[in-house]
């Protein structure tokens, strides 16, 4: 009998624990280290938007019934430009594989990332092929790889080991930030999540459940700074003027955060026997719910890779090139379309007015092009080519 392959991956969070289970169901050992202490992992407030690819994920690792419980479905995406007064709405119909997702058929889901980190670290608990290392210091390098097979980083957007690997990036800071807060609404149907287009910034409202959203607002950098100072009731009226006529907030539910907007891609996805995965190695605007999705297609990826090393198909020196061909055409191409989007909405230009209704008009009347775009948002761009 073989003996196992040892993976070490770097950072805990919902990226690094996912692979870790990943890696563990092919059949590998692991070892999931992070500076952070469990209760320290647990800590952030945002939420996530999950997609179909995420579902699929989730369903291949045998998790998508015990993730359920803590994800908030909407079956209605509402999208409207600001500028031009224009909007559609997405339905289940117009999703390709809607009829997949039972007993739940969704569009998307919404999770709280105290909730869905909980999960992950009670399965990570129970998994006896993975050995966690959290809250201790980083070990140096030569004391830590010898006895790993493949190293993983996982360790966020300033990720210490795509630096000392000496990866460099291709970065973009957008002139915008994005503030995310918790409101309670009245006036928004539960299962109900809208993307308003506003020369500013996107800017987003997500359903928590029992009259809860999530607010992802993006405008400009000084914009954020004064949202962020506000008290609460002159933050809700703020938000009021925003929203639709009939969605009214009744009461700020989590102060709001600003954090700077960037879109970052490395140069490499791996050197020796290190992978970069997640945000480690990319990170798009927040446009469309894209980060964490695009970070979980990043496992997917590996998924069978890692399968194959385990059963002594492949050896694990091949398969950092691998996992490069296979991820480099869907990083591209949605880093390029939320940008691209972000580009066309967010600006007073009138001479992108008529494309903009062009689009809008075009996707209002075309069931097939709602069904391209829906599938290229919930599934990624390379999803969308073959739809």
């Amino acid at each position: 009998m073989r003996p196992p392959l040892h993976a070490l991956v770097l950072g805990a969070g919902p990226t690094g624990s996912l692979l870790a289970l990943a890696l563990a169901s092919a059949g590998w050992r692991v070892t999931l280290a992070d500076p952070l202490s469990p209760e320290q992992l647990l800590r952030r407030q945002r939420a996530y938007a999950f997609n179909q690819s995420s579902r699929r994920l989730l369903q291949r690792l045998d998790l998508w019934e015990a993730f359920q419980p803590l994800l908030v479905p909407f079956s209605s995406l509402r999208l409207e430009d600001a500028a031009t007064g224009q909007g559609l709405g997405f339905k289940l119909d117009d999703l390709p594989d809607h009829r997949l997702a039972k007993p739940q058929p969704a569009i998307g889901w919404i999770a709280q990332h105290g909730q869905l980190m909980a999960l992950l670290l009670e399965c990570l608990n129970r998994s006896r092929a993975i050995e966690l290392a959290l809250g201790h210091p980083p070990k140096r390098q030569e004391d830590q790889e010898p006895r790993h097979d493949l190293v993983l980083a996982a360790d966020g957007p300033d990720s210490p080991r795509r630096q000392l690997l000496g990866i460099g990036c291709w970065r973009h800071s957008y002139r915008q930030r994005c503030v995310t807060a918790q409101v309670r609404l009245r006036g928004c149907p539960e299962d109900w999540a809208m993307e308003l287009l506003r020369p500013e910034g996107p800017f987003a409202v997500l359903p928590l459940g029992a009259g809860a959203f999530q607010l992802v607002w993006s405008a400009p950098a000084w914009r954020c700074e004064q949202l962020e100072g506000l008290s609460p009731a002159t933050f809700l009226d703020q938000v009021a003027a925003v929203l639709p006529g009939n969605l009214q907030p009744d009461a700020l539910l989590e102060r709001p955060r600003a954090f700077p907007v960037t879109m970052q891609l490395a140069h490499r996805l791996h050197r020796d026997r290190t992978l970069l995965v997640g945000e480690s190695a990319h990170r798009c605007h927040p446009v469309g719910g894209q980060g964490l999705n695009l970070c979980w297609r990043d496992i997917e990826a590996l998924l069978p890779l890692a399968e194959r090393a385990a059963a002594g198909r492949l050896h694990p020196r091949r398969i950092g090139a691998a996992y490069g061909r296979r991820r480099w055409l869907d990083l591209l191409l949605t880093l390029l379309a939320t940008d691209l989007l972000v580009r066309l909405f967010s600006n007073r230009s009138r001479l992108l007015l008529p494309p903009r209704h062009l689009a809008l008009d075009l996707l209002r009347r075309s069931s097939w092009l709602r069904r391209f775009t829906l599938a290229v948002m919930t599934s990624g761009p390379c999803a969308g080519l073959s739809t």
